[in-house]
């Protein structure tokens, strides 16, 4: 296993490859070596410094897929100082409880992400910064900020513009920056990942170097990654999908990263992987759907690709087969994570036929214990019976940030991680999610798992994608919904999906409740948000009850 923090491998790497290609940001023109990434982040190591961002102090970044936040995040981990990541399409109420639940010192942002001002949504929790002097913020609500700076060279009151950054790394020698970096142990905090709170408020996993830099370099390992691969990455930095299996997996092997666009554009990314001939493309069954649709698909040569990972959501084995065979990455990867084990847990090898790879989530890295619990008893239950999925191991979080509750809650005495998913394990080690615990439906005085309800409606041939969840019922205390979203051009009827799902499953397997819908509520990394379908479910219930 990788001992060193970030800093220092990020160093070696780059020193070794040096004119090789580290970065690519096809929309911004930009094209750095390792040599190029080298000297940013030199620099704008030595500017935090300058600012005085002290070792320890937390520092968000609010911002798109851009090169400055590539150098943020390198920057932060050299100098012992903790990247918050806050997600773009943060509102004024998100972004206040981020900023005072992680204790930041300083805020990088973009001045703006799609419709929203997001210096004018800082201004709505903040009102004092338009007062303030640069550096010199006293908040009221957010004691700890002091410095915000925006990431190009806008100016607006009380904030630093990009070149007032830079310009800090003056008098701050390269002794100084060495002696700073060489306090840095990795077993810190290097990272606070926020989790998607959709079972409450946010909470802040404390992610360290050691955990981030092996879980990349085992991610890219089960991938077969080399310093000859150009991994193209349009999922969002802000989640440890983009910069950890993006940015750092590359960086481990001295590969290229290639960025489409600041945020998820479809055509943008195939014709980045067509121009940049990228041997690798992550993303989410949702974004590899929506590739697979775009019109001028057959205009791009794709022949290049080999591998990637697929993660965040169950793939079809439809779009598995479609991404094998039309986009020619026959060695792509399906992985498993949660905030809480910095990314990756399990993840299929490139040798693994198709259908493991969309009927399971692969292995468990190396170095990463796993165990299927009871529920009751914490005991492992036999291999294919159902359990709670538990790891342990270098890749589990040291905490929830000022939450030591919820965190005995989650971790164990023993350093188990539970994950909250129910699972299988096979003979040979291959697990099976069945879903969140949370998710199961209980529907009268049986136990129905969505995602398998999910396996079957995508084996309809008018099916693209389909969502399974509860929804309230007064008599059965929950009964069973689904939206499905129907392939380019089909029509179905409810009856006629019912029936396809009574022909196979039990009878109280059968959604009662059939919607079809052009698109998900998702979160900016495309995940899918079942609990705002459920909520939207129940509203309408309860107006045709009305009726």
């Amino acid at each position: 296993m990788e001992s060193l923090p970030i800093g220092d491998l990020f160093d070696r790497v780059a020193r070794g490859a040096r004119d090789r290609e580290a970065l690519v940001f096809s929309d911004a023109g930009v094209r750095w070596t390792y040599r190029d990434s080298l000297a940013h982040v030199q620099r704008l190591a030595k500017s935090l410094i300058g600012l005085g961002i002290e070792r320890g102090d937390h520092v968000a970044v609010w911002a798109t897929n851009r090169p400055e936040w590539v150098s943020l995040q390198l920057a932060t981990a050299k100098i012992g100082a903790v990247l918050v990541a806050v997600d773009p399409a943060f509102g004024a109420h998100e972004l206040a409880y981020t900023l005072e639940q992680s204790d930041a010192t300083t805020l990088f942002l973009v001045e703006r992400f799609r419709d929203s001002n997001h210096v004018a949504l800082l201004g709505e929790c903040c009102p004092e910064l338009p007062g303030a002097r640069p550096g010199h913020l006293a908040s009221r609500r957010f004691p700890r900020l002091k410095r915000v700076a925006l990431l190009d060279d806008h100016r607006a009151p009380g904030v630093f513009a990009w070149s007032d950054v830079l310009a800090a790394s003056a008098g701050i020698t390269d002794h100084m920056l060495r002696r700073r970096q060489e306090s840095v142990d990795p077993n810190d905090t290097v990272r606070l990942q926020y989790t998607s709170g959709t079972t409450g408020f946010p909470k802040g996993a404390e992610l360290t170097h050691r955990s981030l830099v092996n879980n990349a370099y085992y991610a890219g390992e089960c991938m077969r990654l080399t310093a000859r691969d150009r991994v193209c990455v349009p999922v969002p930095f802000h989640h440890c999908f983009g910069s950890v299996l993006g940015t750092l997996a590359t960086i481990c092997r001295g590969a290229t990263m290639v960025v489409p666009a600041e945020h998820f554009d479809a055509e943008r990314t195939l014709a980045a992987v067509a121009a940049e001939h990228c041997t690798a493309l992550h993303g989410l069954p949702t974004m590899f759907s929506a590739m697979l649709a775009q019109r001028r698909f057959h205009e791009f040569d794709l022949s290049s690709l080999r591998t990637g990972i697929m993660t965040g959501a169950p793939c079809p084995l439809e779009v598995m087969r479609q991404v094998v065979g039309r986009m020619h990455a026959r060695e792509i990867t399906v992985a498993y994570g949660q905030t809480e084990a910095t990314t990756v847990i399990t993840q299929t090898r490139t040798e693994d036929p198709i259908e493991l790879r969309v009927s399971t989530v692969g292995r468990a890295l190396p170095h990463v214990e796993l165990r299927i619990a009871d529920r009751e008893s914490g005991r492992q239950v036999a291999r294919g019976q159902q359990g709670e999925l538990w790891c342990r191991g270098y890749l589990v979080m040291r905490q929830y940030y000022k939450m030591p509750e919820v965190t005995a809650a989650t971790i164990d005495r023993n350093g188990w991680l539970h994950t909250g998913d129910l699972a299988t394990m096979d003979e040979h080690g291959y697990c099976r999610i069945l879903g969140p615990i949370k998710d199961m439906v209980r529907r009268g005085g049986e136990n129905v798992y969505p995602r398998e309800v999910e396996e079957l409606l995508h084996s309809h041939p008018k099916v693209q994608d389909a969502q399974v969840f509860g929804v309230p019922d007064a008599a059965l205390g929950e009964d069973l919904a689904t939206w499905i979203r129907l392939q380019h051009g089909e029509t179905a009827t409810i009856e006629e999906i019912r029936n396809f799902c009574r022909e196979r499953m039990a009878p109280f397997k059968v959604p009662r409740y059939v919607r079809f819908v052009d698109e998900y509520p998702t979160t900016v990394t495309g995940k899918v948000q079942k609990f705002m379908m459920r909520a939207f479910m129940t509203d309408e219930l309860k107006l045709r009850r009305a009726r």
